[in-house]
């Protein structure tokens, strides 16, 4: 052994405050090899060395998971090559990070990242991969440190003396444990691909094995040159797919609105499988007089494209429920702007809008898959909304559902990663989510726990969206409806109902400009919308007054000059109001107006 290639250990080696490395014996406990190692030296020829070196290529890296492709590497070497092997990899790579392309000081952070060894040599490192150990004494530094770290170059110690223990392991435990089990030989091979220093490999010889020789030592760096490539091509990946992820969560509602009536929890989970994530997306908006608006979507394919056009569409669709558009006519503008797109990707959506006042939900489909309705008394079925072509496809127009939700009931809207699997039938695996639904105790649907009981969960091999809308306590006396006559009498009744009402909620104060709103709005029904139809008033966080007649144009702020007697109502309520808008209903349209309510 010359004094440029010496090295460190195979047993306890722990992380500490200062950084040091821990080696562990698989994420479940110790894994062992029986049996003595090795194969005599005469039996393992030059030809048999180039054969199990060649054989590398299809047993490690057969994943692109970093953590599984270190245990790889090191059940790869137990027992043809040693008693023992060892995998450490830095912990700026474990986070993402470049690496390192030049040397340092001190102990770098390092986490046992994978170990295997003959049972012989089982005391030597009891604790389990990955997980954080301190031992009572704090670690030095070793010749691994000092070489394969600081200078990328291998450490060989074929006989090791009473001397070495102490250079090679870590502790001074660790070093009376080594020499206790019999270890006579050492190497240690840093791991660098790219130019990238990613960790180390170091490997260890028992009693009736030989020593390491430099014919070993050559064939340790040709194994870890190939490694390195594969853990390297690892973190790349997981690195990317990281990049992925967090765009497309990025693209997803950062909290769920709070809106009159209803509770929604929304959740997502990107997938197992290796194409990361795809195009799945949800929404939930708070519309006018109190409705709620809730979506899921699914964008065909994987990858960046998917979650891109995912991006797009699901602010197009944003846009447009903002008008507050019936949720069929959102569908079918969708499904326009889907067309349009360069990459002509193909999407089913679900929309559906949540009315308080009468708890009913408006549902159209774009070739997704049913909702799951769960009423109070504890039964549950899909909502056999009328399916209409995905988006993209380009036939429309859509068909809407109006639903009425029991006291109590829960509505489940979904993707189908929720429920997709590759041995069953999607009809089995519906009726599974059926039932596991029904099993779920109280609270517990609210609270995301379907997303981990349904059938999909244990083999998800795509990403999936839950929304659960669920019923909450609102005060009916907080949203007012009332019929208006047609007639000239329309606005004296609804200013006499809507200062009525103020009075009795304590909002006096509000009440002269909400007259003049109201008058305003009644009157634009009156000349433009053939009559007046419905006058809605509710509070909350503000106060928001409704006005629905049968016309079919929405109104629109004229320009008035000095000299015109009208023209100026949607001016007056445009400078007094947060906000007003207009959507368009099966029977006509609808007018609001938002007022803010002093704290």
């Amino acid at each position: 052994m010359n004094g440029g290639s010496r090295k460190r250990r195979l047993t306890s080696r722990i992380s500490s405050g200062s950084g040091a490395s821990a080696h562990r014996y698989g994420s479940a406990g110790p894994r062992f090899r029986r049996g003595r190692g090795l194969v005599p030296p005469d039996q393992f020829t030059t030809r048999s060395r180039l054969a199990w070196l060649n054989s590398a290529t299809s047993r490690i890296g057969t994943t692109l998971d970093l953590e599984r492709t270190a245990q790889e590497l090191a059940e790869f070497t137990v027992p043809r090559f040693a008693d023992g092997a060892a995998v450490d990899i830095l912990e700026s790579v474990l986070s993402g990070d470049e690496g390192s392309r030049r040397t340092r000081t001190g102990i770098p952070a390092m986490r046992a990242t994978a170990l295997c060894a003959i049972e012989e040599l089982s005391s030597l490192e009891p604790t389990p991969v990955g997980e954080t150990f301190v031992h009572d004494e704090l670690p030095h530094e070793t010749l691994l440190h000092r070489y394969c770290l600081r200078q990328g170059k291998p450490v060989l110690l074929s006989r090791m003396n009473d001397d070495d223990y102490a250079r090679v392991a870590p502790t001074a435990s660790a070093a009376v444990k080594m020499r206790a089990a019999g270890v006579h030989s050492y190497l240690a091979v840093p791991l660098i691909a790219r130019g990238v220093l990613l960790g180390t490999a170091d490997f260890v010889r028992g009693p009736g094995t030989p020593p390491f020789s430099s014919t070993d030592l050559a064939l340790a760096e040709q194994l870890a040159s190939k490694a390195a490539v594969f853990i390297d091509n690892a973190r790349l990946y997981g690195r990317e797919r990281e990049h992925v992820v967090s765009l497309q969560r990025s693209l997803l509602p950062r909290a769920t609105p709070v809106t009159p009536g209803l509770r929604v929890h929304a959740e997502y989970a990107p997938s197992d499988a290796g194409h990361g994530v795809g195009g799945d997306w949800y929404d939930v908006m708070a519309l006018p007089s109190g409705r709620t608006a809730l979506m899921v979507g699914d964008v065909m394919g994987h990858g960046l494209p998917a979650a891109a056009t995912m991006g797009r569409l699901r602010t197009v669709a944003r846009t447009l429920m903002t008008l507050d558009m019936a949720p069929e006519r959102v569908l079918a503008r969708l499904d326009l702007a889907t067309r349009d797109l360069e990459d002509e990707q193909v999407a089913t959506c679900l929309c559906a809008v949540y009315d308080p006042a009468d708890s009913t939900y408006t549902l159209a489909s774009a070739g997704h898959l049913p909702p799951l309705l769960l009423d109070g008394p504890g039964s549950a079925s899909f909502v056999e909304v009328p399916a209409g072509a995905p988006l993209g496809a380009g036939v429309i127009p859509y068909d809407p559902l109006r639903l009425k939700v029991p006291e109590g009931g829960r509505l489940v809207l979904y993707t189908d990663g929720l429920v997709k699997s590759r041995t069953q039938d999607m009809d089995v695996q519906l009726e599974r989510l059926r039932t596991s639904a029904l099993g779920l105790g109280p609270g517990e649907l609210e609270a995301g726990g379907l997303l981990e009981r349904a059938p999909a969960t244990a083999v998800r091999f795509d990403e999936a969206v839950l929304l659960v809308a669920a019923d909450s306590s609102f005060p009916r006396t907080d949203l007012r409806v009332w019929e208006l006559p047609k007639d000239g009498r329309a606005a004296s009744v609804a200013r006499g109902l809507v200062t009525g009402q103020l009075a009795s909620w304590g909002l006096g104060e509000l009440a002269d400009i909400c007259e003049l709103v109201v008058s305003e709005l009644v009157g634009n029904a009156l000349r433009y919308g053939n009559g007046p139809g419905q006058l809605r008033l509710l509070r909350g966080e503000r106060l928001t007054v409704e006005v629905s007649d049968t016309g079919p144009d929405l109104p629109q702020i004229q320009h008035a000059d000095l000299s015109d007697e009208g023209g100026r109502g949607l001016q007056l309520i445009n400078m007094l109001c947060r906000r007003w808008g207009s959507c368009r209903t099966v029977t006509g349209k609808v007018v609001w107006a938002e007022q803010n309510i002093a704290p």
